[in-house]
C-alpha cells in the first residue's frame, strides 16, 4: 500500500510539473509535422487513374523525396517504396508495389503542374507489360 502511494505521488508530480510546463507562453519546439513545406508539396493529394478504380494517394513528401503513399483498386495494396524526384524542373514519382497480384509493379509518373494531372507508365510484373496511364486530382 505503502509503494502504490509513492508511485501515485510521483505520477502526479510528473503530471503537475508536465502541466505547468505545458501553460508557459514560449513557442513550441518544432517537429518533424510542422517541417517546412517542400517542392514536392504540389504532388500530394488523392490521384484517380483515368482508365478504372485505381486511386494513388500522396501523403506527405520529405525533402529528399520520400513519399508516403497509400494505392488501391479499390482495396488497398501494399505500397513498398514511393518517392519523387525533381528531374530539371519536372516533378517525377515512382511507386513500387508489392502485394497479392502486384509482384513488384512499378509506376513511373511524372507530374503536369497546367493541367493537374500525373502521367507516364504502368509495368505490371506478372504479364511484362507496360502501359501508358494517367492520373487526374481528386477535388
Amino acid at each position: 500500500m505503502m509503494m502504490q502511494r509513492l508511485v501515485l505521488g510521483a505520477l502526479l508530480g510528473a503530471v503537475l510539473v508536465g502541466a505547468s510546463a505545458c501553460s508557459r507562453s514560449e513557442a513550441p519546439a518544432a517537429t518533424p509535422a510542422a517541417a517546412a513545406a517542400t517542392k514536392f508539396d504540389k504532388l500530394l493529394g488523392r490521384w484517380a487513374r483515368t482508365d478504372g478504380d485505381y486511386l494513388l494517394e500522396l501523403r506527405t513528401a520529405d525533402a529528399a523525396g520520400l513519399l508516403a503513399a497509400g494505392y488501391f483498386n479499390p482495396s488497398p495494396i501494399n505500397v513498398e517504396k514511393a518517392e519523387a524526384r525533381d528531374d530539371k524542373g519536372d516533378l517525377k514519382v515512382f511507386v513500387v508495389l508489392r502485394d497479392v497480384n502486384y509482384p513488384g509493379c512499378t509506376y513511373q509518373l511524372t507530374l503536369d503542374a497546367q493541367r493537374d494531372i500525373l502521367f507516364g507508365t504502368y509495368f505490371q510484373a506478372a504479364q511484362q507489360q507496360s502501359y501508358e496511364v494517367a492520373f487526374t486530382r481528386v477535388k
